[in-house]
């Protein structure tokens, strides 16, 4: 036992009455908007309880108020295992498919659900944020951790503890429960997020008169909550303004007896945790949509970003007896909202040049806030299009962006076009550097640029070849790939496998860590399946699905090489077309010496592992196609659809009237649930799915 030392309890009580006061301040800045010292005064007290804490690491706390502004840096977010699964919610994108869910809670409750007002509903917004999971042990915050993949999530504990309105301690009550978890959501704020985005476009502009690269501005809220979550370092997490709502509650013990979710929210209030105030009960799905009418209107009214209402069955004990699907509860979906339009001005029509020499064209718009993102560029996705849509530079047009999907430009305001507007013609050559001529070949829609040293479109094959439906190369995104291009280190796909760690850190913005776990991510990849590689040389029309049956035809990328047209069109899936660009790729000398340079390099051009049956591999899904839509725990889209075939299956994209079954995993695509019912096409958990592989039988 450490011995008694006079002059450390001296300064264990000075760091305690600093935690006292930054606390109290805290409080009234935060929470009661009533501060009493000046800022000045607060960052002295601030340092020096941090100086003391730094000096003295005994003496420091989890919880301390210290990490309200900041923390020591973290250097590595640890798995965290969840006790309960944080489950996602299935989507209703319109008012027939929350009737629908609807009328499947009904049905799960049975005849005594029928009569009106036997089932109560909860809304609550639908906050665009980070899905959140707090642990408090005897009240004391704990840990804290992100969704991750329902099962396992990301240590973020100090990065939490570093956000001002999270408690580090639940508040006082008759007896405090031994665990409280509770779910929320991270997000921030829209002034918060304002703040950080003219931060940046300020520091883009020093780059720039700098003569460098600007960096990516946040687009949106919610990535840049998600970003600023994930600092390493809680300080800068601290910084960025972030907040809490909760709406949930996972594992309890000692907690009090609750019967509905209103009084679960109630009792989550009381903690001192924060419950966003627009939540409200209704006995009917009419009032619910009306609420959801109301908030989709008035969704930029609020202070933050929502994406839709969460509709939720109120009473726990019908909870119960609903249940859940693998991976999202029977009694709760989120009401997503419908794509939104702005009018806004097209300051001009330019070209990008796509890995194929494909040109597209694209507006340069008049920055506008749609679809919960400020967007000022949109795709007119060819000649035609431009074409048809009569859109001209100077015009004010109509933009839509759905989601995530990329923005487009869906048509000009004819009452608003400026006098003297000609119609936009699209350019003859290439925007690249070498300016070489563009080609529309006959037939086809798109215009293309030939020039095979065009610096477009290696910069962009090489983009394609790490991409996640590729290579799937964690960290060399865009940026990277320019950068890499910018030092002469890369020209094609096969230089990448001879970079070293010394090269990558001549970029900036990369650290010995960095650059290790890049080649590392790089190395890992020469060990993809044939399908993979296959996608990522980019061949023209060459997608996932016909690499697939190109790499179980054929087993290797030299057999593939070595095939003609008729016998590559021969395979179920590929075709003429697919054949002749197929085989025109593999006749070019310079992609020969690619794929030569590719194989010195060590990467496999022929593993197949998994794509074809074992001999003995009993087919039990002959001649059955079997859909999934959603995200399974124990499966990938692809394995998911890969353990299908190997069964003897097929695995569509849509349900008909000949689909055996239907696979349903988390956030499932809402039109293929109600066409499965429509159809009475009967659905599946995981469990079922794993059930249905091995016996080609459908659960009792």
């Amino acid at each position: 036992m450490t011995a008694f030392d006079p002059e450390t309890a001296d300064i264990a009580q000075r760091a305690r009455r600093l935690r006292e006061l930054v606390a109290h301040h805290d409080r009234l800045y935060h929470e009661l908007d009533a501060p009493e010292i000046p800022d000045a005064d607060y960052d002295v007290l601030v340092r020096e309880l941090r100086a003391l804490e730094e000096a003295h690491p005994e003496l420091g706390e989890p919880d301390s108020p210290s990490t309200g502004v900041g923390g020591a840096p973290s250097e590595s977010f640890a798995p965290v295992v969840h006790r309960q699964p944080m489950m996602s919610l299935d989507n209703a994108m319109d008012a027939e498919e929350l009737r629908a869910w609807g009328q499947r809670v009904i049905r799960g409750l049975g005849a005594q659900a029928e009569a009106p007002g036997a089932v109560q509903y909860v809304c609550e917004l639908k906050i665009d944020g980070l899905a959140m999971s707090l642990r408090y042990e005897r009240g004391r915050l704990v840990q804290a951790a992100t969704r991750g993949d329902g099962r396992v999530g990301e240590d973020v504990t100090a990065q939490v503890a570093a956000i001002a309105d999270v408690p580090k301690h639940l508040a006082p009550g008759d007896s405090s429960p031994e665990v409280v978890e509770v779910r929320g959501e991270i997000y921030l704020p829209l002034d918060a997020f304002r703040r950080l985005r003219a931060a940046k476009v300020a520091e883009n502009e020093r780059r720039v008169a700098e003569g460098r690269r600007p960096d990516p501005v946040p687009v949106n809220p919610r990535n840049a909550g998600a970003g600023s979550l994930r600092q390493k370092d809680p300080r800068v997490t601290a910084e960025r303004g972030l907040s809490l709502w909760c709406y949930q509650l996972g594992e309890v013990e000692g907690g009090p007896s609750l019967a509905s979710h209103g009084a679960t929210l109630d009792w989550i209030a009381s903690l001192g945790l924060p419950v966003n105030p627009q939540v409200r009960s209704f006995a009917s799905l009419d009032e619910v949509l009306g609420f959801c009418a109301h908030w989709q209107a008035h969704r930029h009214d609020l202070p933050y970003d929502i994406d839709g209402v969460v509709v939720k069955v109120d009473d726990l004990a019908q909870r119960a007896r609903l249940g859940f699907t693998s991976r999202a509860p029977r009694w709760a979906i989120a009401f997503k909202f419908p794509p939104e339009e702005r009018a806004t001005r097209l300051l001009d029509i330019q070209v990008s040049i796509g890995r194929t020499g494909r040109a597209t064209p694209f507006a340069v718009l008049q920055p506008v806030f749609v679809g919960g993102s400020t967007v000022s560029m949109a795709t007119l996705h060819n000649q035609d299009q431009v074409r048809v849509k009569d859109v001209r530079p100077g015009d004010v047009v109509i933009v839509r962006k759905a989601g995530d999907v990329i923005p487009e430009v869906v048509g000009p305001v004819l009452s608003e076009r400026p006098q003297d507007c000609p119609a936009w013609e699209f350019p003859q050559t290439c925007p690249c550097p070498l300016e070489s001529t563009l080609v529309r070949a006959e037939g086809e829609a798109d215009t293309r640029c030939i020039e095979p040293e065009c610096p477009f479109q290696r910069d962009q094959r090489i983009i394609w070849w790490a991409s996640r439906s590729a290579m799937d190369i964690e960290g060399l995104g865009e940026r990277t790939v320019f950068a890499l291009a910018d030092q002469g280190l890369v020209a094609d796909p096969a230089d990448l496998y001879g970079l070293t760690v010394e090269q990558v850190l001549r970029l900036e913005g990369f650290g010995q860590v960095s650059a290790t776990n890049l080649v590392r991510a790089i190395d890992a990849s020469r060990r993809r399946p044939l399908p993979k590689v296959l996608t990522a040389l980019g061949v023209k029309h060459l997608g996932p699905a016909a690499s697939e049956a190109l790499a179980v035809a054929f087993g290797s990328v030299d057999a593939i090489a070595a095939a003609s047209p008729e016998a590559l069109a021969a395979v179920d899936g590929v075709g003429p077309v697919i054949a002749n660009t197929v085989a025109a790729w593999f006749a070019s000398p310079s992609h020969r010496d690619l794929i030569e340079r590719l194989r010195a390099a060590g990467v496999d051009l022929a593993d197949v592992s998994g794509l074809r049956p074992a001999a003995d591999e009993p087919q039990v899904l002959a001649g059955r196609a079997v859909v999934v839509t959603g995200t399974l725990a124990g499966f990938s889209r692809e394995e998911a659809e890969a353990a299908i075939k190997r069964g003897g299956g097929t695995s569509p994209g849509s349900v008909s009237k000949k689909t055996f079954a239907v696979v349903v995993g988390a956030e499932p695509g809402a039109s293929k649930v109600t066409k499965a019912e429509a159809l009475g096409v009967p659905m599946l958990d995981e469990a079922g799915f794993l059930q249905l592989l091995a016996t080609g039988e459908l659960p009792a």
